[in-house]
């Protein structure tokens, strides 16, 4: 692995680094599945090891989506036996007490619905169908939006979700039943309306009245305060409205995206590797980065410009290919064999001072992501 990484070092630009990355990829994968085994991997800290998190837990998706990619991108029976029994976990879950909410689209669309678009199991069809229901079952009719989590805050909603709507979209399709998208669509012109600002700076939490559905405030979240700019946030909003464009031909939705996107390539540091909130203070230096938000923001800007005119899309994807060139060479494992995890500086919650600097398996789902979709990788579940 390390004589790839040393090739990656020397490349002057993504494209000449891609082949290199692909080895070195397929080489950390293999080892990954011999060191996190029958883990649920959420971080991984100091010491390179992930994490071994209960199933409902919200990026219980993210490790065997990664190995489905990898399975569909190089068709070797590794990675299809070790994602194989994800969905099932996961539907065993459903059946007993659980905190499964809003991110269901997380944990089901890179296991089930990308289990049975690749092998065709009828068993994960089922599964992916029945999360759709369960999440289409958590909009709220009056706000127009989907209920985040499980507590007593029955009317806050999280940007997040533009990420889980390609669930409902995805059933839809696959059911002929316009009820999903009907949904997906109202919370995504929620989202352009209440959590996407002018500047195309974005909210994290947005709270309304359960019972009117009238907006009462946003909340900072994750992010610094409520005026700030959480940058993970940033990553799914660009992502999520790009695939609701791509579902619907709405324009809104790809002028959402496109707005979302001007803005988080415009805060970019000089290393294209986002600080954790971009508004965190006037002063940026020694604040954190966030990898994670880095990796899904290029797979999403790569998706932004695939649904665009060559010319007019060749900006978000040059974005994309500088911030995975800079992960792969600066922020990237591959000089560290022992370490379990792909991208390193990742930010979970820092306002809670929790999973600073660590590594994040949903970065390193994008971040293979984001490397198939440019090795020609089609078969899109967010």
């Amino acid at each position: 692995m390390e004589q790839y990484g040393n090739k990656i070092l020397q490349a002057a630009s993504l494209d000449e680094a891609l082949r290199h990355i692909w080895h070195a990829l397929k080489l950390k994968t293999s080892s990954m599945i011999e060191k996190i085994g029958d883990k649920s991997p959420h971080v991984a800290g100091a010491d390179g090891q992930y994490d071994d998190m209960r199933y409902d837990w919200w990026t219980s998706g993210f490790w065997p989506g990664l190995l489905w990619v990898m399975y569909d991108m190089t068709k070797e029976p590794q990675y299809k036996q070790a994602a194989w029994s994800w969905d099932d976990k996961l539907e065993r879950k459903m059946l007993e007490p659980n905190n499964f909410h809003h991110d269901v689209g997380f944990q089901f669309l890179p296991t089930a619905v990308l289990k049975y678009k690749l092998t065709g199991d009828e068993a994960a069809r089922r599964r992916g169908l029945f999360a759709a229901n369960f999440l289409a079952g958590r909009f709220n009719l009056a706000g127009q939006f989907l209920r985040a989590w499980n507590q007593d805050k029955l009317g806050w909603s999280i940007v997040d979700s533009s990420l889980n709507l390609s669930l409902l979209f995805w059933a839809a399709e696959e059911t002929q039943d316009p009820r999903f998208s009907h949904i997906a669509k109202a919370h995504a012109s929620t989202v352009v309306q209440y959590f996407i600002r002018a500047d195309g700076s974005v909210n994290h939490i947005v709270s309304f009245d359960p019972e009117s559905g009238s907006f009462i405030e946003s909340l900072g979240g994750q992010g610094a305060d409520h005026h700030s700019s959480w940058s993970r946030g940033q990553a799914w909003a660009l992502y999520g409205m790009a695939n609701t464009y791509r579902y619907t031909g709405d324009s809104k939705f790809l002028h959402a995206a496109q707005r979302v996107a001007h803005y988080f390539i415009a805060c970019l540091p000089e290393d294209y590797v986002p600080h954790w909130d971009f508004r965190a203070s006037e002063t940026l230096e020694g604040m954190p980065r966030d990898t994670s938000a880095a990796a899904c923001a290029a797979s999403g800007l790569i998706e932004l410009a695939q649904l665009l005119p060559p010319l007019e899309g060749s900006v978000y994807l040059r974005a994309a290919k500088r911030i995975l060139l800079s992960l792969s060479k600066h922020y990237a494992t591959w000089m560290q064999p022992e370490h379990e995890a792909i991208l390193l500086e990742g930010t979970g919650h820092y306002p809670a001072g929790q999973n600073v600097n660590v590594s994040l398996i949903y970065g390193d789902y994008y971040y293979v992501e984001a490397i198939a979709k440019l090795c020609g990788w089609s078969n899109r579940t967010f």
